[in-house]
């Protein structure tokens, strides 16, 4: 007979080691949720996510261009300094373009294919640029020149590589703050605006409102179905405890006491991000919206970059090199397109508008014409639509491959507008627009340009309710004139024109 004791204790020995195992299981839980809860607090600070890309870029570049120097064989020949330069001024180049366009900013959505189309954008003019600089250092040393194949190889690995942990810690972030919300301090009428701006956003946390008024408290805050305001705002700054990814004053300050505003500096100096409404519309949306500006708005800090920095005289300096050179490669275009609008729709070949700039001043623009010639009616619609039939055939090709801008370099060279700037308007609507739309008129203390900060950010404008939406653009880009932006607005116009759509 079989022992009968065998299998209690074979029974004990298995519980035993499932005892052990679920031990260590425990062990290794344990272990994983502190690497979890490490992760989370290191990923809540604002700086956390820049400096986590840019270590991992500096990695996966110095990685990769040692691999690729080994199948090439040129890192057996480059000596440590060699070495040490040539990826330097490589890593430099390509930190500046990726963070043009916003690689290592945490509020920049970085799981669409737009990011995705700027970053291969930035890598590959990073790559253009680190390439020319590397090869005229070369004409002093040519032990310096490494092979076009390793420089081929290496950016076109390191592409793909840095936007895919890019999207892993954007998942991550995303997955993080899920419970999380913006808490919102404020419940009248700006906090409602603010509400129905931010659904129409890509945000994803949720909105949570607290007022000191107890007129709003318990009441929705923009109509049925919206989050209700809630009130005891003391307590939630008492225990925020990384609770919320930001707090949003929709409120004027003065209607807060001194203790609530002695918690709110105490929380924007620890975990807790407090933003006002500019701060968070130009953070995570970069437009002003007009509600919070008033006639005193250009007397902020900040606007005298428009007029005294070196960098306004920088950028005509770069308008009339870039435009003249310009010319001159498209020249053969300035004999095939008039020719062609001449064939199909006969003269004239180029439209002529008077158009507003900056200060003001009206100037008349130039463009290859793309529409009917015809007197222009006053009940005429002054918007060209998607499928507008006063568009001619060639015309519509123009347009797509935006072609018909091209004479603007002219006005660009002789200084009516610059090539980056808000869209110059015809005089005729910016009459009526400043009659009907508040401080329209700010758009005018800075040049206009044939690209800019709105034409990238916002479809093309097909009614007055679009002209006040790329006003807003407009307002951003004049309060943060910089080469940083303009570099910006360059990698975005280049996206628009490989993936957009021209009308």
């Amino acid at each position: 007979m079989p022992n009968s004791e065998e299998p209690q204790t074979v029974f004990q020995e298995i519980l035993g080691f499932k005892e052990e195992r679920s031990a260590f299981a425990s062990g290794r839980v344990a272990t994983m949720t502190r690497g979890a809860n490490f992760w989370s607090r290191f990923l809540s600070h604002e700086w956390s996510s820049a400096a986590l890309y840019l270590f991992l870029d500096v990695v996966s570049w110095l990685a990769i261009y040692r691999v690729a120097g080994w199948f090439r064989y040129d890192a057996f020949y480059a000596t440590p300094f060699q070495f040490f330069v040539i990826n330097l001024i490589q890593l430099c180049v390509i930190v500046a373009a990726l963070y043009l366009v916003g690689g290592y900013d945490r509020t920049v959505e970085k799981l669409t294919l737009g990011y995705a189309a700027e970053h291969i954008l930035a890598v590959t003019a990073a790559g253009l640029v680190s390439a020319m600089l590397i090869y005229s250092a070369a004409t002093f040393d040519q032990t310096m020149k490494p092979s076009r194949g390793v420089l081929l190889l290496s950016f076109a690995l390191f592409f793909p590589l840095s936007l895919a942990y890019r999207r892993w810690i954007r998942q991550y972030l995303v997955a993080s703050s899920v419970g999380r919300s913006f808490l919102v301090i404020g419940g009248g009428a700006t906090a409602a605006h603010f509400y129905e701006a931010y659904k129409k956003s890509a945000n994803g946390q949720q909105l949570e409102f607290v007022d000191v008024n107890e007129e709003h408290v318990g009441q929705p805050i923009a109509g049925e179905g919206s989050p209700i305001v809630q009130g005891n705002l003391a307590s939630k700054l008492d225990d925020l405890s990384n609770r919320y990814s930001g707090i949003v004053l929709a409120e004027r300050a003065s209607s807060l006491n001194t203790q609530l505003l002695e918690r709110l500096v105490h929380a924007q100096f620890q975990e807790t991000r407090v933003y006002t409404l500019e701060s968070f519309y130009e953070t995570q949306w970069r437009y002003l919206p007009l509600g919070i500006i008033d006639p005193f708005w250009p007397l902020q800090t900040g606007f005298q970059l428009a007029r005294t920095s070196p960098y306004h005289y920088l950028k005509r300096l770069f308008d009339v090199v870039a435009s003249a050179t310009a010319l001159v490669i498209c020249s053969p275009l300035f004999i095939l397109v008039p020719f062609l609008i001449w064939i199909k729709d006969g003269a004239p070949v180029l439209f002529r508008q008077e158009r507003v700039g900056r200060d003001g001043r009206h100037f008349i623009l130039l463009k290859f014409r793309t529409m009917r010639c015809r007197t222009h009616h006053p009940d005429e619609d002054i918007y060209t639509r998607e499928g507008d039939p006063r568009v001619t055939r060639v015309g519509r090709w123009l347009r797509k491959l935006r072609v018909d801008e091209l004479p603007q370099l002219w006005n660009a060279l002789k200084g009516d507008i610059s090539l980056i700037g808000p869209r110059a308007e015809w005089s005729k609507c910016a009459e009526r627009y400043e009659q009907s739309i508040p401080f329209y008129h700010f758009r005018h203390l800075v040049k206009p340009g044939i690209t800019g900060w709105a034409q990238v950010n916002y479809p093309y404008g097909e009614s007055d309710e679009d002209a006040v939406e790329k006003l807003k653009y407009d307002l951003y880009y004049i309060r943060h004139y910089s080469l940083k932006l303009d570099a910006m607005i360059v990698l975005k116009t280049l996206y628009t024109m490989l993936f957009g759509k021209g009308r």
